[in-house]
């Protein structure tokens, strides 16, 4: 439990959303009382949900991760969460130790205010959006930037609010809830067939543009949520509707980009706020950060229509929030000192093995995705894959291949991280997803990710030679190695 000096909310114009219960929220006016502030571990599971708080019995949050450095974990599961890395703990444990002196001689609004702001610059710099009159306001996670956006734009309008979103399974549990304000129409356009297999993007764009020509139409001011990219890696619906859609009905259709993977270039980033589109994004998934940090950017223009103010003072604090955004932007700093034509041929590299493993090998099938087409033109590292869904497959009494069902799957995700006695091999993927069914068995997906910092780390092991990315696409096979010894298991 967090002690009651230093929670923290950082949704103060909505209170109680993702709110964790164990903290209590202290008003910014009372000062600091000058002691050392709880130790790094307790504060980095403060301020968000009870999707953090650590279990009791075995010291691991919702999403089986250590607020700590796990260093014999092979990390492949950024698509979900990622235990703390040793830079983000170092970088998180030097702020807290900054925060701690400082506590005696000011007020928490001062020293809050003052790191958040830090954090937000350097932020936009990082994406190259320091002087392109670009709004960034802090949120524990991209749920509640959903919350946030939904309820400033049923706020700013006497219309009724409908809001078009692809099917939460894909983005996010609880999306679809967050986005349900003030008796909003929430329609979810399903991303996938019932095989599994994505949509064609052309069905898909018309039944988004559908309902949000209809919705136009009944009087609605329209909310339309476009992901890029999903849980499995997919962009939906297409850059060009979403484009066309928002030129035709500018006036009545608001765009939020959920792009809380952070699988984006900057370059990336940048066209979708010049095309007037909010942006939501995490420090916690590609950039392998600890859970619960996200941000909203916005065009200042729709920051000042929709009446968010980002520099205003929040009415609380969030240290463990501040905290998580420090290592995230650790990560980030690390990341952007890596060459881009090493990034690029590292990722190009880890794909190709990737593929061609999860193709040849029987006990698994990768799940289709499209391919990563945004129509810049752009041909930078987030046109390639990174995020590769699979699913299992073991062999019957019979010798044919079944596919594994939810819970077999779920199984096998759990035992992963746990040493069972495969050369004491302990590592982790991505939860899995819901992808209809195969041979009547409703299954699920794991995804093996590649995140920014298992390319920092392998530039840095290597100087960016052949060696670097060979011990890096080593470490993935032996995940892979291990999930397929766990099925045999099951046989």
């Amino acid at each position: 439990m967090c002690p009651v000096n230093f929670l923290v909310n950082s949704l103060p114009r909505h209170p109680g959303v993702g709110r964790n219960p164990g903290c209590a929220v202290i008003p910014l006016q009372r000062k600091v009382n000058g002691a050392s502030l709880p130790p790094i571990r307790q504060l980095l599971v403060c301020g968000g949900d009870a999707r953090i708080a650590l279990d009791p019995q075995s010291g691991l949050n919702k999403y089986a991760c250590r607020p700590y450095p796990d260093a014999s974990l092979l990390a492949f599961g950024s698509s979900t969460a990622s235990v703390i890395s040793p830079a983000g703990f170092a970088a998180a444990e030097a702020l807290r130790e900054r925060l701690s002196q400082e506590s005696g001689t000011a007020s928490q609004a001062v020293i809050y205010a003052r790191e958040l702001q830090r954090i937000r610059l350097e932020l936009l710099a990082a994406f190259g959006l320091a002087d392109a009159g670009v709004a960034l306001e802090f949120a524990t996670s991209g749920t509640d930037v959903h919350t946030l956006v939904a309820r400033s734009v049923a706020n700013s309008t006497d219309r009724p609010l409908s809001v078009v979103m692809v099917a939460e399974s894909e983005t996010g549990s609880g999306v679809a809830a967050a986005l349900q304000v003030k008796n909003a129409q929430v329609w979810s356009v399903p991303l996938r067939l019932a095989d599994g297999m994505p949509r064609p993007l052309a069905d898909l764009d018309a039944e988004v543009a559908g309902r949000v020509e209809r919705a136009v139409r009944s009087g609605a001011r329209v909310l339309l949520v476009m992901v890029d990219q999903s849980k499995t890696g997919l962009i939906a619906p297409s850059p060009d509707c979403v484009v066309g859609l928002h030129q035709r009905h500018a006036d009545r259709l608001d765009v939020l980009v959920d792009a809380c993977q952070l699988r984006l270039a900057p370059p990336t980033l940048r066209a979708y706020l010049q095309r007037g589109f909010m942006v939501a994004v995490t420090g916690s998934k590609f950039l392998t950060g600890p859970s619960f940090s996200a941000a909203l950017l916005l065009p200042e223009q729709v920051a000042q229509r929709l009446n968010l103010r980002p520099h205003e003072a929040s009415m609380t604090v969030n240290f463990g929030l501040l905290l998580r955004w420090e290592a995230a932007l650790a990560e980030n700093r690390r990341f952007n000192a890596v060459p881009q034509t090493v990034i690029f041929d590292f990722m190009q590299a880890f794909a190709q093995a990737i593929t061609d493993r999860l193709n040849n090998d029987p006990c698994f099938e990768p799940l289709n995705v499209h391919p990563l087409a945004r129509g810049s033109g752009a041909q930078g590292w987030d046109q390639i894959q990174t995020i590769f869904p699979l699913l299992l497959y073991r062999a019957d009494c019979a010798g044919a291949r079944v596919p594994l069902n939810r819970a077999e799957t779920q199984q096998i995700y759990q035992q992963l991280p746990v040493d069972i006695g495969e050369a004491g091999l302990r590592c982790q993927l991505g939860q899995p997803v819901a992808c209809g069914t195969r041979d009547g068995i409703a299954v699920s997906a794991l995804r093996l990710c590649l995140g920014a910092r298992l390319i920092s780390d392998a530039f840095a092991a290597k100087q960016g030679a052949d060696e670097g990315i060979a011990g890096l696409i080593a470490e993935a096979m032996a995940a892979l190695d291990k999930t397929s010894a766990l099925i045999r298991s099951l046989s």
